[in-house]
């Protein structure tokens, strides 16, 4: 196992020793992920998806558009539906807006639309 490196600071503030690590433990394996264009409706009846409209998949969610919660409430039901962990799918744009953009981390643009394609 690699030890990280030493380096001492000088000028200001010397003294103070920084560790680096190794150049091993720098650069970790690529986890896949993937963006999702979304155009979503608040306040439905209930959460579901809705189908395809071109590109982007057309998403309807029980919470208000207020406060965030309708955000919130797309989130944990995306990270349901697609059965990864709700920290894997972030709002990467759209924050006020109908549509948006969602990061998912841990799968790809193929899986992610089988998953969601896939009948319950």
């Amino acid at each position: 196992m690699l030890a990280p490196s030493r380096q001492t600071v000088s000028g200001p503030g010397r003294g103070i020793l920084r560790l680096t690590p190794p150049a091993a433990v720098r650069h970790t394996a690529a986890v896949p992920a993937c963006t999702l264009e979304l155009k979503t409706i608040p306040h439905a009846p209930r959460d579901e998806i809705a189908g395809w409209l071109g590109a982007a998949l057309k998403v309807k969610v029980h919470a208000p558009a207020l406060d965030g919660r309708a955000n919130e409430a797309l989130l944990a039901f995306l990270a349901d539906k697609l059965g990864v962990p709700p920290r894997a799918v972030v709002l990467v744009r759209g924050i006020k807006s109908r549509h948006k953009v969602v990061r998912i981390e841990g799968l790809d643009d193929d899986a992610v639309r089988a998953r969601l394609n896939r009948p319950e």
